[in-house]
């Protein structure tokens, strides 16, 4: 097993475009949307500063809100991403939380995800935010496993919500490393 500290979390690359597609497509069997809201027969480039563009708050999509999107990379390959949510909507208030991540399968099970995570609430604390909400799906016990390893607690108001035939199950994790190692 992979210690995390070999996951690099870097923002997306001109050069990431043959292994973030590969990525997607091993995503697509969980339907999890690995490059986000990329439009068909978008330049990569132009996805990628987009991207970029939607991280500095810029050609925000109506409803969209400002959003960091890293890779996690380990020996040269994509092996999952994060989504970063800066501000939420009233959906990413109930279902959709402050933090997205995914891992491409066959990199499961080695710190990726706890790394993105991490990555994630640090990111959040930088921009003044203390607790980050973030959701998995319910049956999803995996990513459970991980939000609750970095400190996450039930949202003891409203522990599971339910919106469109999505069921989540909510926490709210400190975003400090102080907090998290304390619980």
């Amino acid at each position: 097993m992979r210690d995390i500290t070999d996951v690099i979390v870097r923002p997306l690359a001109i050069s990431d475009e043959a292994e973030a597609h590969a990525a997607h497509h091993s995503l697509a069997a969980d339907s999890f949307e690995f490059l986000q809201d990329r439009v068909d027969g978008e330049a990569w480039a132009d996805y990628v500063a987009r991207v970029a563009a939607i991280e500095r708050g810029e050609q925000l999509a109506p409803g969209r809100v400002p959003a960091a999107f890293r890779v996690a990379e380990i020996d040269g390959r994509i092996a999952g991403r994060v989504s970063v949510r800066f501000e939420l909507t009233d959906y990413l208030a109930d279902v959709g939380g402050h933090i997205g991540y995914g891992v491409v399968p066959r990199f499961r099970r080695r710190g990726v995800a706890c790394a993105l995570l991490r990555h994630g609430l640090d990111a959040l604390a930088h921009r003044g935010v203390d607790h980050a909400l973030v959701t998995c799906d319910d049956d999803n016990i995996a990513s459970r496993g991980v939000i609750e390893k970095l400190g996450g607690h039930p949202d003891h108001g409203r522990p599971r919500a339910v919106r469109d035939g999505e069921a989540k199950l909510r926490f709210w994790v400190p975003t400090s490393h102080e907090a998290s190692a304390a619980s």
